[in-house]
């Protein structure tokens, strides 16, 4: 969990959390964890 994290922040949305709303936020993570997954 530890590392999907510091993976996470690589992110600089994520990171600094530019969206201010939860829901934009989610989705952020949302996309950013499919990247990852799919190493694009």
């Amino acid at each position: 969990m530890e590392r999907l994290i510091g993976r996470l922040k690589y992110f600089r949305r994520i990171a600094t959390r530019h969206g201010k709303l939860a829901d934009n936020y989610l989705a952020m993570l949302q996309l950013a964890a499919v990247r990852l997954w799919l190493r694009l």
